[in-house]
């Protein structure tokens, strides 16, 4: 429109440059402050005015409704911010739950970290490098699950018991094993950026002086364009930060290897059990090729649970693949019943259904705006943040018939597998 006006007589240059005053007298800020609430929450679930019932559904305490994401309509970036704020708090309240319920204590990492240095830590039970029996060490995905969560979704909008590692937990304490739960996405601590580091990180280059110049007068021109649609977008500036890594630490796979070679190598276990959720499974995979010698002496089995490993992605050698075969299964999300074989073109661990169809009945996420469609299957209703529940009975019976079959140097087979792939043909 602008464009237009330019482009006519000095009728449409006297309006534009009226509408052009007009927009200069507007305060961006105030008019969509108005729009947007501050984003400001409650660091409490009883602030939210939000309880987990004794089911260990999240309702609300006056209502006893699910959790409502769309609290202001039209509003979608302070609804999610919102959403998050919340799951913050819920991070916290699963920690709280691992120490009271399930008595796991926590143990900081690096475990020589200084007072100054930035620190993560992981759970485990009192026995866990002592148990010369079982130890289960139990990983999760990526995203922003921390320890002792499979899905924040599934615990805001199903159950804990369905979106925790809580039930696993317990089981395992109940048939004698030890307990890791690993954190592998406590990667670093976020601190506000002070006016010299962010002019600091604007100016810093090695460029000659010109190209720079020229560089710096585009980059101004950019971000004074960026800065006044950002009024609109985004009213409520948030503060600039900067990321400190954890040493040793700085990654899933990192994380999984320094807990290995300072806790799960040096337990006292004679059979190590790893539970591994999506990219937990491709960590796990890593430790393999690192420590490879050293896990097939510890490790009894591994169940994965829709694992994004890739064996070729991550060159994975061809005796670690046979291993795998042999001690690994991974339960994927499927509309074949429970422990139904499901076939692979990988030639790495067997797959099973999880079981994880969404019955017509069942309330489906689908609609919600949390809802992800990349981690759907082809059929559209296979969930794969559930398949750790699904199949969490199949995975401890699993365990069992590999330790019997371990006594008895005879390998388990891990479920129906009667169309399995003969991997050795490939």
């Amino acid at each position: 429109m602008m464009a237009q006006l330019q482009q006519g007589g000095p009728d449409e240059k006297e309006k534009t440059t009226a509408l052009k005053d007009l927009l200069s007298r507007i305060d961006l800020d105030e008019l969509m402050k108005k729009d947007e609430p501050p984003l400001e929450f409650p660091d409490t679930l009883e602030g939210f005015e939000y309880i987990f019932n004794e089911k260990g559904q999240l309702r609300h305490i006056k209502t006893g409704e699910p959790f409502v994401f769309n609290y202001r309509e039209d509003l979608h970036r302070w609804n999610q911010k919102r959403y998050e704020a919340l799951g913050e708090i819920i991070t916290k309240y699963v920690y709280e739950l691992l120490q009271t319920e399930c008595h796991l204590k926590k143990v900081t990492l690096p475990v020589d970290a200084t007072e100054s240095e930035p620190k993560s830590f992981i759970f485990m039970s009192e026995d866990a490098l002592t148990n010369p029996d079982k130890l289960l060490v139990l990983i999760h995905g990526n995203g922003v699950v921390r320890a002792g969560q499979w899905a924040r979704r599934l615990i805001i909008n199903e159950d804990l018991d369905s979106g925790t590692q809580i039930p696993y937990i317990k089981r395992a304490i109940e048939e004698g094993y030890g307990v890791i739960v690993l954190n592998p996405n406590e990667n670093y601590i976020e601190v506000e950026k002070t006016k010299a580091q962010v002019q600091l990180s604007s100016d810093s280059s090695d460029e000659p002086a010109e190209k720079r110049e020229r560089k710096d007068k585009i980059q101004k021109e950019t971000k004074k364009r960026r800065d006044f649609y950002e009024k609109y977008r985004n009213p409520q500036k948030e503060k600039e930060t900067m990321q400190m890594y954890i040493r040793d630490n700085g990654s899933p796979e990192e994380h999984a290897i320094y807990v290995w070679d300072h806790f799960i190598s040096q337990s006292a276990a004679e059979n190590v059990f790893f539970v591994a959720h999506s990219y937990g499974g491709l960590a796990f995979v890593e430790l393999m090729i690192q420590r490879e010698a050293e896990v097939k002496n510890k490790v009894t089995a591994v169940a994965l649970t829709d694992s994004v490993h890739n064996v070729w992605h991550q060159e994975v050698g061809k005796t670690i693949r046979e291993w795998m075969r042999e001690n690994c299964c991974n339960w994927v999300s499927s509309s074949e019943p429970l422990d139904t074989s499901v076939e692979s073109m990988l030639p790495d661990c067997p797959r099973v259904s999880a079981g994880t169809v969404v019955p017509p009945s069942a309330p489906s996420l689908a609609h919600s705006p949390l809802w992800f469609p990349a981690l759907e299957h082809c059929t559209g209703t296979e969930r794969h943040e559930l398949t750790s529940w699904k199949s969490f009975p199949s995975i401890f019976k699993f365990f069992s018939e590999a330790v019997e079959a371990k006594n008895s140097a005879v390998k388990p087979t891990p479920t129906r597998r009667s169309n399995r792939i003969k991997y050795e043909e490939l």
